[in-house]
C-alpha cells in the first residue's frame, strides 16, 4: 500500500514534488504521436538542363502536385474500381472500403509506390488528413496509433494485372513502375487552427489585443472590432463577474459564442480549433444541460460539474437516475440470484473512443417491466444512444437484455454473471464488475446532513466531527475527481474485489513487460499505448491519455487503483446514510470501524511533542503557484484492532515515529484494516522501494498528500511507529532489485536532498526514536536521489502501527482566510 497522494500532472521536467489539484493543473495535455521517419532512401539529385527543364523525375513541389493531379484524373477516367481493387490485391494492399477511398489509395500506390506494412503491428498504412495512419490493431484492447508523414515504401516494381496492361493508361503506368523514377510524396503543412475564422476581442486579457491580433493572423484567422458576423468573442472571465461589456451583451443577443482566452492558447498549442462550447464564459459555471461531453470540457469546468453532479448509479442495485423510475419505487430485476444491471466501458486511444454503456431491467410496482439502454460519452452527450422500453413478457425482456450484453461485449451474459468468464473482444466493451452496495459518492452524508449527523452523535464531539468528515460525500468526490475517475454514470467506488484484482494483474504484468524492453522506439511506444487503452477501459477515466513513462504510471494507474480499492472499502463501511440522521449513524459507523479514537488534550506531553515534531519538520507546500502553511486543528490517539498491537511493536528493534501522508478518502480503510504495502515497484516516489509501506521523517512530505482541495483546505497526517528491523540499508537512488528487499524484509532508508538535524532527535518512550530535527541539506549531497526528504520502507505490515492522527488546516501564506465550516 502506498499511502501518498499523487499529484495529477502529466508534465515532465516540472517541479514533480509540487502538489497540483485538477482545478490548478489545467490537465489538457495531448498525446501526439512522435513522427516516425522512413528508412533513408537513395538520394535523388534534382538537376536542370540549360533550357530550364527538370530531369530525373524530381521537379519542384508545385510541378509534382500538378503532375499527380493529371495522373489521378487519367486513372479515374480509364480504370474501373474492380481493376483498382485487383491492383491493390496484387501489391499486398487491403482492397476493401468505400470506392472513393479505394481510388485514392490505388492512385497513391501507382504514383509513389506501394506502402510497406506498419512497422509496429504489421497493419495497413492509409493516408488520412496530412499523414499516414495504421488501420491495424495492437491487441483486442486497442487499435494501432502509429502515424507518419513518410511511410516506408516497397522498392519493387508495381505489379499490374493483364487487363490494366491492355488499357489506354498502360504506358503512363509503366513510367512509374521503375522505383528510381518515382517521386517522394510531399505533404503540405496542416491547416492553421483559426483558418476561416473571424474573432473579436473584448476587455483586459492576459496579453494585449495587439499581441493576440498578431497571433490570430499568424494562425490563419482575422480580428474584427465588432461582433457582427464573427466566429466568437474572446473575453476575460472577469467580464462575467462585471456584468459584461456592450460587446458581450451584443454577442449574447446575437447568439455568438463568448469564450475565455484559454480557447486561443489551447487551439494554438494543439494546432486545431478547440470546441467553443467547452470554453463558454457567460453561461452558468455548471455546464449541465449544454450537451457537452466531459472529455470535451475544459478540465476546471469538468471538475466543477463532477463535484456537483449526482451519481446516476450507486451500485449493482442502483436504478439509473435518468430513467426517473427510482422515484416510482423502481428496483433492479433479481431472478435466480442474478441482478440484471450491467455497466460497460470502452477506451481505444487509436480510434479516439472513450464511451460507457448501461443496460438494466427495472421492475416498477403495478407497472410493466422496463428495459433501459444507454451508450455514449460521459456527461451530457447529445449523440448518446438511449432508450427506455416497456416489456409485457419477462422472458422476452431477459432475452433482449442478454442479446444487448453480447452485442456490446461479444460475451454471454450467463457465463459472466454465474462464472465470471469474460474475454475482451476487439472494438467491444468490457464489463465493469459492480458490487452490491452504495458508492460513497451516493451513500455517504450530503452537505445538508453533516451538521445534523454530528449534532445527534453520542460520541465525543471532536471524534464525532472526525467521523463526520470521513463519512461525507465530499472527500470521495474530490479524490476521484482529482484522478479523473469521477464518471457519474459508473460506480467506480463500488466495484468488486475481483475487478480490482483484475486491474492489479494487468498493471503488474505490464510493468514486468515494459521493464524487460531493452530499447525504445515505435514498438515500445505501442506497448504503452496498448496498456493505456486497456487501463482506461478497466478503470474508466473522464480524461484518458497515453501513459508514456513510469512517473505517469505511478500517478495515473498505481495510485488511482489503490485509491479505488480504499474508497470501495469505505463505501462498504459507510453504506447508505442518505436517510434520517436522528438515529446516530456516525456512532454505528464508528463501531463498524473497530478501532478506538481518542482526542489528545492540548496540554498533554504527547500533544506538545507532536506539535513540536510537525513544526520542526514542516515547510510550506505548493499547490499550483500558492504556498500553504498548516495549523494543527486536533490530534487523536488511535488504537487499531487490525495489525500489530502496541505491546507487539514495542518489543521490536529500531523503532521510529514517522509521518505518513494519505488522502482523507483512503483513511477509513487504513483505520479498519491497517496499512498495506504498495501495489508495485516503479522508479518513482512512493514506489521506488517496491511493495513496501513508505513513511518519512518530514511532515512536509506527508502534508503534500493530505491536502484535499483549495476549497476544502483540511486533511489528516498519520503518525505511525515503524520498526526498521535488525538490518537497515541506506540507498541514495531507486534500488534496482526490490524483490530481494521484499523477501528479506529488511528496513530501507532512502536518502533525500534534505534531512532532519540529528542533534535534535530524541527518544520518546519504549525506546521509540523521534527524528524531530530542523530540516537541513543532506551531507554529503545526494545527487542521484529523486527524494526531497528521507523516506523509510518497511516490508512487513506487522512492523508498522498507526498511533496518531493529526488534523490540520492548510492556510494560504500571507492571506487571512476563514477556515470555519
Amino acid at each position: 500500500m502506498k499511502v501518498e497522494k499523487r499529484a495529477q500532472t502529466h508534465a515532465h521536467g516540472q517541479e514533480d514534488q509540487k502538489m497540483k489539484t485538477r482545478k490548478h493543473k489545467g490537465d489538457t495535455k495531448t498525446n501526439d504521436q512522435t513522427e516516425q521517419q522512413s528508412p533513408t532512401k537513395k538520394a535523388r539529385q534534382e538537376t536542370e538542363s540549360h533550357d530550364g527543364r527538370q530531369t530525373n523525375g524530381r521537379g519542384r513541389s508545385s510541378d509534382i502536385s500538378k503532375e499527380y493531379e493529371e495522373f489521378c484524373k487519367a486513372i479515374r477516367e480509364n480504370l474501373s474500381v474492380d481493376q483498382l481493387k485487383e491492383i491493390l490485391k496484387l501489391n499486398g494492399e487491403e482492397p476493401s472500403g468505400p470506392d472513393d477511398a479505394l481510388i485514392s489509395k490505388c492512385q497513391d500506390l501507382l504514383f509513389y509506390g506501394a506502402v510497406l506494412e506498419c512497422p509496429v503491428c504489421g497493419g495497413y498504412l492509409e493516408f488520412s488528413g496530412n499523414r499516414y495512419s495504421c488501420t491495424g490493431a495492437l491487441s483486442e484492447w486497442s487499435t494501432c496509433t502509429y502515424k507518419t508523414k513518410n511511410p516506408p515504401r516497397k522498392e519493387d516494381p508495381i505489379k499490374l494485372p493483364d487487363s490494366v496492361h491492355k488499357s489506354s493508361v498502360s504506358d503512363l503506368l509503366k513510367k512509374y513502375q521503375d522505383p528510381s523514377q518515382r517521386h517522394q510524396k510531399e505533404i503540405p503543412p496542416a491547416q492553421k487552427p483559426f483558418t476561416g475564422m473571424v474573432i473579436s476581442l473584448s476587455g483586459r486579457l492576459t496579453q494585449t489585443h495587439q499581441y493576440w491580433r498578431r497571433e490570430i493572423e499568424k494562425h490563419g484567422g482575422k480580428v474584427a472590432n465588432t461582433v457582427i458576423g464573427v466566429t466568437c468573442l474572446v473575453v476575460s472571465p472577469m467580464e462575467r463577474e462585471r456584468g459584461g461589456s456592450s460587446k458581450v451583451t451584443e454577442a449574447v443577443e446575437r447568439g455568438i459564442p463568448v469564450v475565455r482566452e484559454a480557447w486561443l492558447n489551447d487551439s494554438i498549442e494543439k494546432q486545431e480549433p478547440q470546441p467553443l462550447e467547452a470554453y463558454d464564459c457567460v453561461s452558468d459555471l455548471s455546464t449541465y444541460g449544454k450537451g457537452i461531453p466531459w472529455d470535451k470540457q475544459d478540465p476546471s469546468e469538468e471538475a466543477i460539474e463532477s463535484l456537483t453532479a449526482e451519481l446516476k448509479m450507486y451500485g449493482k442495485r442502483g436504478v439509473y437516475k435518468d430513467t426517473m423510475l427510482q422515484q416510482q419505487g423502481g428496483e433492479i430485476l433479481e431472478k435466480d440470484g442474478l441482478l440484471y444491471n450491467c455497466g460497460f466501458s470502452l477506451c481505444d486511444q487509436g480510434r479516439g473512443v472513450n464511451e460507457i454503456a448501461i443496460t438494466q431491467l427495472i421492475t416498477v410496482p403495478e407497472k410493466k417491466l422496463h428495459l433501459y439502454y444507454k451508450r455514449g460519452k460521459v456527461g451530457d452527450d447529445p449523440k448518446a444512444q438511449e432508450r427506455l422500453e416497456e416489456w409485457d413478457n419477462e422472458g422476452d425482456a431477459i432475452q433482449e437484455f442478454a442479446r444487448l450484453f453480447e452485442e456490446l461485449t461479444g460475451n454471454e451474459f450467463q457465463l459472466w454473471e454465474t462464472e465470471k468468464k469474460f474475454q475482451k473482444k476487439p472494438q467491444k466493451f468490457h464489463v465493469i464488475d459492480m458490487d452490491d452496495g452504495f458508492d460513497a459518492r451516493y451513500g455517504a452524508l450530503g452537505i445538508r446532513q453533516l451538521g445534523s449527523a454530528a449534532a445527534h452523535c453520542k460520541l465525543d464531539p471532536m471524534v464525532a466531527n472526525f467521523m463526520k468528515v470521513l463519512c461525507s460525500q465530499e472527500i470521495y468526490r474530490y479524490a476521484l475527481m482529482e484522478m479523473a475517475l469521477d464518471s457519474p454514470d459508473l460506480p467506480v467506488g463500488m466495484v468488486t474485489d475481483l475487478h480490482i484484482k483484475r486491474c492489479e494483474d494487468v498493471l503488474l504484468q505490464f510493468i514486468e513487460t515494459v521493464k524487460s524492453q531493452k530499447e525504445g522506439g515505435p514498438k515500445t511506444e505501442a506497448l504503452w499505448s496498448d496498456f493505456s487503452s486497456k487501463w482506461f477501459t478497466l478503470m474508466h477515466s473522464t480524461l484518458p491519455f497515453i501513459i508514456k513513462d513510469f512517473q505517469e504510471l505511478a500517478d495515473h494507474a498505481a495510485a488511482p487503483l489503490e485509491t479505488v480499492r480504499d474508497v470501495t472499502v469505505a463505501s462498504h463501511l459507510i453504506g447508505d446514510m442518505s436517510g434520517s440522521t436522528l438515529e446516530d449513524p456516525l456512532s454505528e459507523r464508528y463501531k463498524k470501524l473497530g478501532c478506538k479514537i481518542s482526542r489528545l488534550e492540548k496540554d498533554s506531553n504527547d500533544y506538545k511533542m507532536i506539535v513540536n515534531y510537525l513544526e520542526k519538520t514542516y515547510e510550506p507546500i505548493k499547490v499550483g503557484e500558492i504556498s500553504y502553511d498548516v495549523s494543527v486543528d486536533n490530534i487523536f490517539s488511535v488504537d487499531l484492532s487490525a495489525g500489530p498491537s502496541y505491546e507487539d511493536i514495542k518489543k521490536l528493534p529500531n523503532k521510529v515515529l514517522l509521518w505518513c501522508g494519505t488522502p482523507s478518502s483512503n483513511l477509513l480503510r487504513h483505520l479498519q484494516k491497517g496499512f498495506l504495502p504498495a501495489l508495485c515497484s516503479l522508479p518513482a516516489p512512493g514506489y521506488m522501494f517496491g511493495r513496501a509501506i513508505v513513511c518519512s521523517d518530514a511532515a512536509a512530505e506527508a502534508a503534500r498528500y493530505g491536502f484535499t482541495a483549495v476549497d476544502r483546505p483540511e486533511g489528516f497526517l498519520v503518525l505511525a511507529v515503524a520498526s526498521l528491523g535488525d538490518e537497515i540499508i541506506e540507498v541514495g537512488s531507486p534500488p534496482e532489485d526490490t524483490k530481494s528487499l521484499e523477501e528479506r524484509k529488511v528496513g530501507v532508508k532512502g536518502l533525500g536532498k534534505r534531512k532532519t538535524d540529528e542533534s535534535e532527535h530524541f527518544v520518546w518512550k519504549d525506546d521509540i526514536k523521534v527524528p524531530a530535527g530542523s530540516l537541513v541539506p543532506a551531507e554529503p549531497e545526494q545527487k542521484d536521489t529523486i527524494l526531497d526528504f528521507n523516506e523509510y520502507a518497511v516490508y512487513d505490515p506487522n512492523q508498522v502501527r498507526i498511533s496518531f492522527l493529526v488534523g490540520v488546516k492548510y492556510i494560504e501564506k500571507n492571506v487571512e482566510i476563514d477556515v470555519a465550516e
